[in-house]
């Protein structure tokens, strides 16, 4: 019988989309809307709020410069055997959406289930999208959301239980599950996130900002892969409804049609979303999922000292590789802005937009604290480059750095998961970090307009920075400013050195000198340990088809602590079980969105393209039983600058397919803990 799951709480919310005047794909923009600017709105509605996320999630994964692949590649018009179609790419079909809950209305963690009107119950498929990073649950459809739907393919989206709930603390207001605002005590357990305080602290400490990812004191990450198989056992719920796939039976009950048995499940997304599939699969004791196609996955491998990891003639082993993402974050996040000077990347860099003197700012007052022993800036400038690759990551990623760290991802996804991983409250101001709206001028916190705090929902991000909220550092010498421009207690600018220090101090549970810590430090240090131990992923797939993609230059999840070491490590836990493939992409890295840029555009091929490519190789294998792809290295060419200083634009020749039969200087090899990768 089709059983409403019980951890379905509250309504069931649908809505039909003819194609036409609104879709399922991209929120009624088609892809003309997608291309050009953000939607402008009357009022922010459940609708517009909704095509707002759509569009802000598209772009924001996305290249949109035709010359860069979008609707040539990818892209709504972009036809699926990859050719470029005449159309809009709208696309009519169905839209559920409700909470999973645990019953307190603490988790309210987003489930939604798109059904097309293309869908063949007699050819069935439901294809999973946790959304990457911390976005709502509109953040995969640019990705996994694209590729199914056009397919005629179910998509089970969860926002894994970290979304873009955002409490404003001023206003005491709160995101609903379509993204409108209203008073935190009105809306109860409706609302997507509202944070446990002290009216005292919000008077005393105004204008912050709690966030759902930080704040919720649940480590959501650690629930991951639950969250990923309730929302197939969603979608199986919602195609056996009788509006659907269902048999209404003579005593009115409802027989599914629809099961694991006869259809293909596929477990899926980018980044964090490609985790939590992982996870999914790991944990999939009822055998729900048929295989697994992810891209960069933000995998923590559980530690194994025995792991090898060779690339041509660089190997690496314990401690240089399999570390948390936490951990070399807080070290990104000490170095990298001194890392930025150093004369091997400073003036070719793309975005290298932080001030200079910042840079030597942070430079001179780590070389104070120890942390640096050179003299001039230039020298220690490449002292913490070393520092940074000695630590695993990559030389082909160092020019990808300074770019995250201009646009605030290291200092955010620090301070973020070490508030999440500790289960800390907004009241902790941990490290001396808090998250607020900022005045341009004084750079101080202020208060959200009624505007912002309503455009949330369709264009934040989950982790702050972002749509209007900023990082403070709430010890700046003077008062709570905007954290880069923070002042230490000495008077210097020195991009908030001390709040860099805390968190690398949760990270390593030692002072900058080497000394453990103690009394409230060291608890809090065994509290980020406990929290991260609960998100290490195990390596066991229990044999399913699965194909991992990453990009070689992947700056935000370096590939020796994440895809490589995973792959090493199911080596292990499967043996000869074993059915993943790796896909290591060269010029390739993690946000496709930069490309659009001048000195990415010429450097860098869009990875969307890869991670659709083993979505098709993987569906194929589960239907037809083709055989997937040995592992490989997939050797792509960048576009260059043309003569007269133009970016060509992409052709097939810039991304080659990946190869049924690679040669052997392309083959990966992974076995018995080792992975070794062509140069």
């Amino acid at each position: 019988m089709n059983v409403r799951p019980d951890f379905i709480k509250g309504e069931i919310r649908k809505k039909e989309y003819d194609g036409i005047s609104n879709d399922l794909l991209t929120g009624g923009l088609g892809k003309t809307g997608l291309e050009g600017p953000p939607p402008v709105f009357e009022n922010f509605g459940p609708e517009e709020l909704r095509a707002l996320a759509i569009y802000t999630n598209y772009r924001a994964l996305a290249d949109f410069t035709p010359g860069g692949g979008y609707g040539v590649f990818y892209g709504p018009g972009v036809n699926i055997d990859g050719t470029p179609g005449t159309g809009e790419g709208r696309i009519a079909g169905k839209e559920y959406l409700a909470y999973a809950d645990d019953g307190t209305g603490s988790q309210n963690v987003t489930l939604m289930v798109q059904i097309p009107d293309t869908f063949d119950p007699n050819h069935s498929c439901i294809v999973t999208a946790p959304s990457s990073g911390s976005r709502g649950v509109y953040g995969a459809i640019a990705t996994v959301g694209e590729w199914a739907l056009k397919r005629g393919f179910a998509v089970a989206y969860t926002d894994k239980g970290t979304g873009t709930g955002a409490h404003d603390l001023d206003s005491d207001t709160v995101c609903l599950i379509t993204g409108e605002r209203e008073d935190a005590i009105l809306a109860g357990n409706e609302s997507n996130f509202t944070a446990k305080i002290d009216r005292q602290f919000v008077q005393d400490n105004p204008h912050q900002i709690a966030f759902k990812h930080a704040h919720s004191r649940q480590n959501p990450e650690k629930d991951w892969g639950t969250y990923v198989l309730q929302s197939v056992k969603f979608a199986f719920y919602i195609l056996n409804l009788e509006e659907n796939f269902g048999e209404l039976q003579r005593d009115s009950s409802i027989m599914r049609t629809l099961t694991p048995e006869n259809t293909i499940v596929i477990a899926s997304s980018i980044s964090n979303g490609g985790d939590a599939s992982i996870r999914a699969a790991e944990q999939d004791t009822e055998h729900l999922i048929h295989g697994v196609a992810v891209s960069e996955p933000n995998v923590m491998p559980t530690e194994n000292e025995s792991l090898v990891i060779r690339q041509g003639d660089k190997k690496w082993t314990s401690p240089a590789h399999i570390r948390t993402m936490f951990d070399y974050y807080t070290l990104l996040n000490l170095y990298q802005p001194c890392a930025n000077l150093d004369p091997k990347i400073r003036d070719i860099a793309p975005m290298n937009l932080v001030d200079e003197e910042l840079g030597v700012s942070r430079c001179n007052a780590l070389a104070e604290r120890g942390l640096l022993t050179k003299c001039s800036t230039e020298e220690r400038a490449a002292e913490a480059q070393d520092i940074i690759n000695s630590y695993g990551i990559l030389t082909e990623q160092n020019l990808l750095q300074p770019c995250k760290h201009a646009i605030q991802i290291v200092e955010g996804i620090a301070v973020t998961y070490a508030n999440a991983y500790g289960r800390f409250s907004v009241e902790d101001n941990l490290c001396g970090f808090s998250f607020a709206a900022a005045d341009p001028e004084t750079k101080s916190p202020t208060a959200m307009t009624k505007e912002q705090s309503a455009r949330v929902f369709g264009e934040a991000n989950g982790i702050p920075p972002t749509a209007g909220v900023e990082l403070i550092s709430t010890h700046s010498n003077g008062g709570p400013r905007l954290s880069r421009d923070s002042v230490s207690a000495s008077g210097v600018k020195d991009q908030n050195l001390e709040g860099a220090i805390c968190l690398r101090r949760l990270a390593t549970g030692k002072d900058e000198l080497g000394k453990p810590l103690t009394g409230d430090a060291l608890e809090q240090h065994k509290r980020m340990m406990k929290g991260i131990s609960e998100v290490r992923a195990s390596g066991n797939l229990r044999g399913l088809p699965t194909i991992i993609v990453h990009g070689r230059d992947d700056a935000i999840l370096p590939p020796n602590h994440s895809s490589r070491a995973y792959a090493a490590l199911n080596s292990l836990a499967e043996k000869a079980e074993s059915n993943l493939r790796y896909y290591e992409v060269t010029h390739a890295h993690h946000l496709d969105m930069l490309n659009a840029f001048p000195g990415f555009s010429s450097r860098y091929i869009p990875l969307v393209y890869y991670f659709t490519q083993a979505l098709d190789l993987l569906h194929d294998h589960l239907k037809n039983g083709t055989p997937l792809p040995p592992s490989q290295v997939v050797r792509t060419v960048p576009r260059g600058i043309s003569e007269d200083g133009s970016v060509p634009d992409i052709t097939r020749d810039n991304v080659p397919p990946i190869s049924e039969n690679p040669p052997a200087e392309d083959r990966i090899s992974i076995a018995n803990g080792k992975i070794e990768i062509p140069e």
